[in-house]
């Protein structure tokens, strides 16, 4: 039986691949796609590869109109909650591609999901390496007790931290909380300067030309350092096959999973 999807950020950086590899795909039937800029507008005349014939909708509401067993989010820092919540509602699954959720909105997510028996996945980056970094980190954090994490992005990114760096703070903190020397209170000079706190961690935001993502987690130790380190390329590829991963099997759960090596395993 073909699950049917519904893209929001269809004609984006990852939504334009993804919603071709849906349509090639043999189970999966893409059957909505949402953008803001191109409402209104045939799919197959912005990518005429996926060979799909709909009208593409400008919000989610409006899309998931048509039924809908998986909305696919990869929409910005600014839209992102409230498609996941309106997919929650009508009872669709969600797999959240976009960054800029707090933990506060996973927790509210989770909670809605199991209201309405839906299940969503959110990895904050679907790239293989990326999962590598977060099992690696957390396996050394066992091990050793200083670290902070540094988060590199495009200039023209919105969001800090990045949801690959919320994410890396998420999953350390599942570990145990960092050791801090002196204490961020105790700084002499701005605060700021030591990047913000996020659960328990220091993170530190770079945002310049010529990124895409990049996260490192740094540890330290007497007389000894290691550096973990996941980057991006210029190109979507790393996310599609984790991303259709997400959304066969999360219909399979009720509630909220996040990491993508929770549903590898």
């Amino acid at each position: 039986m073909e699950l049917k999807v519904c893209v929001a950020g269809a004609t984006g950086w990852v939504g334009r691949p993804l919603s071709v590899a849906i349509s090639e795909s043999d189970d999966l039937n893409l059957v909505g796609a949402v953008s803001r800029d191109a409402r209104g507008r045939q799919l197959n005349t912005i990518l005429p590869e996926a060979n799909v014939d709909l009208t593409i909708s400008g919000s989610v509401a409006e899309a998931l109109e048509t039924p809908t067993d998986v909305l696919v989010d990869y929409t910005k820092a600014d839209a992102v909650r409230a498609n996941v919540l309106t997919a929650i509602r009508k009872g669709v699954h969600v797999v959240i591609g976009a960054s800029g959720l707090t933990d506060d909105d996973y927790a509210e997510i989770d909670q809605a999901a199991l209201d309405n028996k839906v299940g969503v996945i959110a990895a904050g980056n679907f790239a293989i390496t990326a999962v590598l970094l977060q099992r690696f980190a957390c396996e050394t954090a066992k091990y050793l007790d200083h670290w902070e994490i540094i988060d590199y992005a495009s200039d023209n990114k919105q969001d800090a931290p990045s949801g690959t760096a919320r994410e890396l703070a998420f999953r350390l903190s599942e570990v145990k909380r960092p050791t801090l020397t002196h204490p961020i209170d105790k700084t002499i000079g701005p605060k700021e300067a030591r990047g913000t706190t996020l659960n328990g961690n220091q993170v530190h935001s770079i945002r310049l030309p010529n990124y895409i993502i990049s996260v490192e987690a740094i540890f330290g130790a007497n007389n000894e350092r290691l550096t973990i380190r996941h980057d991006a390329g210029s190109g979507p590829e790393p996310y599609i096959q984790g991303t259709l991963l997400a959304i066969r099997v999360v219909k399979n759960h009720i509630g909220l999973i996040r990491g993508l090596d929770k549903i590898m395993e």
